[in-house]
């Protein structure tokens, strides 16, 4: 096994031979001749082991057996304790999903501060099958079927092509010792039940049953490469960056067909799951939305509104009678100046003894109302908004410039009649929006 993962690394992860790696070493077999096998490729390698405390002294074991383990190879070892069950409780998950964070919250943690390059998990053909039958039980596309990815990012898995008969069989021909968990054994988790009962099954069907499951799940991946690059192409017509938002126009989207496939597609990334209510919007009236944890979908007109979801907050800032450039939140430019224009989106003219300094720049809210340059009478700012057809995004992010309780300037769109430069004004002061 030795010299065809040599060959593998030379072939297909080159990238791994000039840097530092870091080897998820629980102790069990896989990861145990993970860490072999790249010592004896020359990989500069350091291990790193987790303590959760889940099983007693049988944990302390595994880590003082890694401990070892790295003394023996001449590498160095980093070792992390955990209150596993605390934290599983604390954040109402089970214990295996709690294990999964520790160990990958540090991990990162280790890429990012003790200078190493790339994680290297012991994943190999075998978990690539079991997690195939779990995904395939759960209903999952495409995506999920495809399998465990070679490199997510700084997360390695050199071993994917080989299988655990490949690695138990160089265990045992080099005499290499490991530590057995129990747990592996019990059939309450889902995983251990596709392993110990459904997979031997599998295997009996045909002698070559892996290598030709291997083959199929290639061609699944290549499948899926030509989906995603179709998918890609379909974006960059219709996703239109408009600020920090994306406009889709949703006539050419609802000509696309399978539909269902193509919002799927289309929008997977950014966290939705209720695909019914995604394709509800379709037909919806405007102001309608859909909400994952990273984003918004808004139904605006003749457009949906794709934007990253961010709590609103209430802000506000204070404007000093001085002149120069405001930096944030936004950029305002302020100038004492003789004579006066008409005031138009991103410049207006006031008269200053009608100002209370310091001015006000916050937020908009609901129920605020201004008299629009121009005009003599009050208007809400959410019927202003409508007419001037501003969506929901960009209402959120609307500044006003007040003076006490009073809207001076809707930035960047209209200033407030109120204010404005007449035939008694001594002093003006001209402000304009840096966009």
């Amino acid at each position: 096994m030795l010299s065809p993962f040599k060959k593998h690394i030379k072939n297909n992860l080159s990238f791994l031979q000039r840097t530092r790696l870091l080897v998820a070493c629980s102790g069990g077999v896989d990861s145990v001749v993970l860490a072999h096998l790249c010592v004896h490729a020359g990989l500069n390698v350091t291990l790193a082991h987790c303590n959760f405390h889940l099983r007693g002294s049988e944990s302390n074991e595994d880590e003082r057996f890694v401990r070892n383990l790295a003394e023996d190879l001449g590498i160095g070892v980093e070792v992390k304790s955990f209150n596993t069950k605390k934290y599983a409780t604390k954040n109402r998950g089970s214990i295996q999903m709690a294990a999964r964070e520790l160990r990958y919250q540090w991990f990162n943690e280790l890429l990012e501060t003790k200078g190493f390059d790339f994680l290297l998990t012991a994943h190999h053909a075998d978990d690539n099958l079991e997690t195939f039958l779990i995904n395939l039980s759960r209903g999952t596309g495409i995506d999920g079927l495809s399998g465990i990815p070679v490199q997510n990012g700084k997360v390695v898995r050199p071993l994917l092509e080989f299988s655990q008969k490949d690695i138990r069989s160089f265990a045992k021909r080099n005499k290499i010792q490991w530590r057995e968990d129990a747990s592996n054994a019990d059939t309450k988790y889902l995983r251990n039940k596709v392993r110990l009962e459904i997979v031997p099954k599998l295997m009996e069907l045909h002698p070559a049953f892996l290598e030709n499951f291997k083959r199929t799940q290639l061609h699944l991946k290549e499948t899926n490469s030509l989906v995603q690059n179709h998918i890609k192409e379909i974006k960059s017509i219709l996703f239109a960056e408009d600020g920090d938002v994306i406009k889709i126009a949703l006539e050419p989207l609802k000509e696309l067909h399978p539909i269902e496939a193509y919002l799927y597609g289309l929008f997977k990334e950014y966290g939705f799951t209720e695909w019914d209510d995604v394709k509800g919007l379709l037909s919806a009236m405007s102001g309608k939305e859909v909400i994952s944890k990273t984003h918004r979908l808004l139904k605006d007109r003749e457009y949906l509104i794709l934007s990253e979801h961010k709590e609103s907050a209430n802000e506000s800032y204070a404007v000093f009678d001085k002149e120069g450039l405001l930096q944030s939140p936004i950029k305002l430019k302020l100038e004492n100046v003789k004579t006066a224009e008409r005031s138009g989106r991103d410049t207006i003219f006031l008269d200053k003894k009608k100002l209370n300094f310091p001015l006000v720049l916050r937020n908009w809210q609901k129920g605020d109302y201004f008299y629009p340059y121009g005009m003599k009478g009050g208007k809400k700012l959410s019927k202003f908004f409508k007419d001037e057809k501003v969506d929901v995004f960009s209402k959120e992010k609307q500044w006003l410039l007040c003076s006490d309780d009073e809207i001076v300037w809707v930035v960047g769109r209209r200033a407030d009649e109120r204010f404005k430069v007449d035939a008694s004004t001594q002093n003006i002061l001209k402000i304009t929006f840096v966009a």
